[in-house]
């Protein structure tokens, strides 16, 4: 469990970086409530932007994204719309991303797949 949490940690940390390198603002990472956990919570140009991130060290179980079960995403949805009643963000343009961090011998590979999830 340490191994992978401390994988997962990794990745996200490689993911903002990623993030801020291409022009999105940090809001929040690791926004947790009853519903569930936001990963990494950014601002880009107009749009609040809800990403989840997945790291992996190989395909043996398939892309990273395929770990977003349906009751992932539902968990990731509720936890959305509760992010935005707390912080009264009614009138925004929210996108959902999922970011795919590969670790690789020499290092990692990103994956940044834009409007993944649709409410």
């Amino acid at each position: 469990m340490y191994i992978r949490h401390n994988l997962g940690q990794t990745g996200e940390d490689i993911a903002e970086i990623y993030l801020v390198k291409k022009g999105y603002k940090i809001i929040e990472r690791n926004f947790s409530c009853r519903q569930g956990e936001i990963d990494i919570i950014a601002k880009y140009k107009e749009e609040v932007v809800f990403i989840e991130v997945k790291t992996r060290t190989n395909k043996r179980y398939g892309e990273p994204i395929d770990a977003i079960t349906y009751y992932k995403k539902k968990h990731i949805l509720k936890s959305i719309k509760y992010y935005l009643y707390i912080r009264k963000l009614e009138d925004v343009f929210v996108r959902i991303d999922v970011i795919e961090v590969y670790q690789k011998k020499d290092g990692f590979l990103v994956n940044h797949i834009k409007g993944a999830i649709s409410g």
